[in-house]
């Protein structure tokens, strides 16, 4: 056998086992992007109950801050536990969990307004017309904060549809 003969001989099964990766990665691919589709009405950790990873909702409007929780000044609300860095913070967001909680639960609203639901991180945040934002990355938040009229109306007749199936 000649070496270019072995040389191609030799990639062939490379080649098949490449081939068939990417046909197993073509199919696999779908599920594993359902399995790690949001489910939730709020975003919640799924290992510790908690609404936006823990962060006072109430501290982005009272301090301008991104702040953590504590354990000590819980409540529950919207299936999720959510923390306050005070029993004040803990009794105005009681008082109106829909004026301090996120908008749109949590979900970035630059994903929502091109009809995709992703958590929103707490540390990029933003107040906008008296609600809070929360999105995926810095560049979204960039985003919306540019023209925030357009990607709420965009995320305002995206959401209902898109919750309804978070619902399910």
């Amino acid at each position: 056998m000649t070496a270019q003969r072995q040389e191609r001989k030799g990639w062939r099964p490379g080649i098949a086992f490449i081939g068939l990766l990417a046909g197993f990665g073509a199919l696999a691919g779908p599920f594993f992007a359902a399995r790690a589709a949001t489910t939730e009405q709020v975003i919640v950790n799924r290992y510790t109950d908690l609404a936006i990873e823990g962060y006072d909702p109430v501290a982005y409007f009272t301090d301008a801050v991104a702040e953590l929780g504590l354990p000590d000044f819980e409540t529950s609300e919207a299936g999720a536990v959510w923390r306050f860095r005070n029993e004040g913070n803990r009794a105005s967001f009681v008082a109106h969990p829909d004026i301090y909680g996120p908008r749109f639960g949590g979900y970035d609203p630059f994903g929502l307004a091109r009809g995709v639901t992703y958590a929103g991180n707490p540390r990029f945040w933003l107040i906008s017309a008296d609600r809070l934002y929360l999105f995926g990355r810095e560049e979204n938040r960039d985003a919306f904060a540019a023209d925030p009229t357009h990607f709420l109306r965009a995320a305002n007749l995206l959401w209902p549809a898109l919750e309804q199936d978070l619902a399910q």
